[in-house]
């Protein structure tokens, strides 16, 4: 196969310098400002997005360390496999993130409940649309039992380059 390749299309600026001490979801960091800078070659594909509330961010876990394929989450003590985590150190180190979008002026975009470490790159952003993406029938798995930490935990560091990560994490 062939090898994949993306371009950032720009750059989350946000008040977390580091991951230790960041929100682990956008849930949990309510009013949390930050901007996204849109390199000016893709400015033009921001026209009509002011009218969406709420998008989609699609950005590379740049600082994670090296995939492994069990990990303690943040929000539980025991191991899980990383596919039914949402810990950033992944094979394809991409994260996830839905936001709230303020305002667009020229090429940056004023969000809000912003869960990204600064300099993050962007990869992709979408609108976010309750109809086509919130889902009603759902069943979370392991995290049922932990949901209700998530608002409190921070990032501890755990999934950083270098850092002893608990046994499985």
């Amino acid at each position: 196969m062939k090898r994949i390749f993306y371009k950032p299309i720009g750059v989350v600026r946000s008040p977390f310098k580091y991951p230790k001490g960041t929100p682990i979801q956008s849930s949990a960091a309510k009013s949390i400002r930050g901007t996204i800078e849109i390199h000016k070659e893709y400015q033009d594909g921001l026209t009509d997005l002011e009218g969406f509330s709420h998008l989609i961010l699609l950005y590379h876990f740049h600082l994670s360390a090296k995939a492994v394929l069990k990990v303690k989450p943040f929000l539980d003590k025991k191991e899980h496999g990383l596919f039914a985590t949402r810990a950033p150190v992944r094979p394809n180190p991409i994260g996830f993130s839905v936001v709230k979008l303020k305002r667009v002026i020229g090429n940056v975009l004023y969000i809000e409940d912003v869960d990204i470490v600064d300099r993050t790159p962007l990869l992709d952003l979408k609108p976010y649309v309750p109809e086509f993406d919130a889902r009603r029938d759902c069943q979370i798995g392991w995290l049922e039992s932990c949901l209700d930490k998530a608002r409190n935990i921070k990032d501890d560091g755990r999934f950083l380059p270098g850092r002893k990560r608990p046994k499985g994490g």
